[in-house]
């Protein structure tokens, strides 16, 4: 069931990045930002109120402190995945963050970095390392090559992906998951409503709306919160790195499917690579699987 949920979430994830970086290009990376904020926290306080999680839980006051920087490191992703949108294929950008995510969920794991359950480091895991790299390789079309800033920030916001999310799970076994949506919310906003200020007066740029735009775009905060509380509900189940390449999967696909449905990039070598990843995290699967069974066994 977690494993399922892991692959909605990337699902879900590859459509949200899609939306923001349309509202990034109808108004400019920063206000978008704010407006994402601003739409996740009504939606977000609409379902705690709902639901009734403001009655069983206190939002702030928990400890340690740090579980409360969630939604400063969520800040990072949503503006690199704004940033990086146009100038990079959907596919290229979930490739690359794949890069950021493994480095730092394989060390979450290994350490047990911000209280989590360590799981040892097993050579299998080498398979779908390996399998997974060598897609990603594979889905890096030309365009990379055209935006080295772009692959950079990409990079960069699959670290800052992992970090927000185990932070967050972590608040979310306090507060629950609803609420710990809406703090990641409300921790983020001032932070890029500052951002958005001070690049506004630095560099007078006042973006310019030619039409109205659809509703449909503003949805991207409503797929933030979403995603938030599936990984609240989880990173606690499932260790760093299969949590990584079960939303890879999920996201790579919806990508390509994108990518295919906005002519924004789609080839057949995006396709292929996530063949690739696909089969070698099987592989992974399988191969932990019978050597956990030959582990237990052994012991009985």
């Amino acid at each position: 069931m977690y494993q399922f949920i892991a692959l909605l979430t990337g699902l879900i994830l590859a459509v949200m990045i899609s939306i923001n970086g349309s509202l990034s290009q109808i108004y400019d990376v920063f206000i978008a930002a704010v407006i994402i904020h601003i739409v996740g926290i009504i939606f977000a306080a609409f379902l705690c109120r709902l639901r009734g999680e403001h009655k069983k839980a206190r939002l702030f006051g928990h400890s340690p402190w740090w579980m409360y920087l969630g939604g400063a490191l969520g800040v990072v992703p949503t503006l690199a995945n704004n940033f990086a949108y146009g100038k990079i294929s959907m596919t290229s950008i979930v490739a690359l963050g794949l890069l950021g995510q493994t480095l730092l969920s394989l060390l979450i794991d290994s350490l047990g970095l911000f209280g989590m359950e360590k799981h040892a480091f097993r050579k299998t895991s080498l398979i779908g390392i390996l399998f997974s790299l060598a897609g990603v390789c594979i889905m890096t079309d030309h365009s990379v090559l055209t935006g080295i800033i772009a692959v950079t920030v990409s990079i960069l916001s699959g670290v800052f992906v992992v970090m927000s999310r185990t932070v967050n799970a972590r608040l979310a076994e306090k507060t629950g998951a609803m609420q710990g949506s809406l703090i990641n919310h409300l921790v983020g906003f001032p932070i890029v409503l500052l951002i958005a200020v001070i690049w506004r007066l630095t560099s007078g740029n006042v973006p310019e709306i030619t039409a109205v735009p659809h509703l449909w775009i503003y949805l991207g905060g409503m797929l933030g919160v979403t995603t938030v509380v599936l990984y609240n509900i989880t990173v606690p189940k499932i260790s760093a790195f299969r949590q990584t390449i079960l939303t890879f999967i999920g996201q790579v696909f919806t990508g390509i499917a994108l990518d295919l449905l906005t002519g924004s990039g789609y080839s057949a070598v995006s396709f292929i690579g996530g063949i690739v990843v696909s089969v070698g995290i099987a592989l992974n699967i399988c191969l932990e699987h019978f050597s956990f069974s030959l582990q237990s066994s052994g012991q009985s």
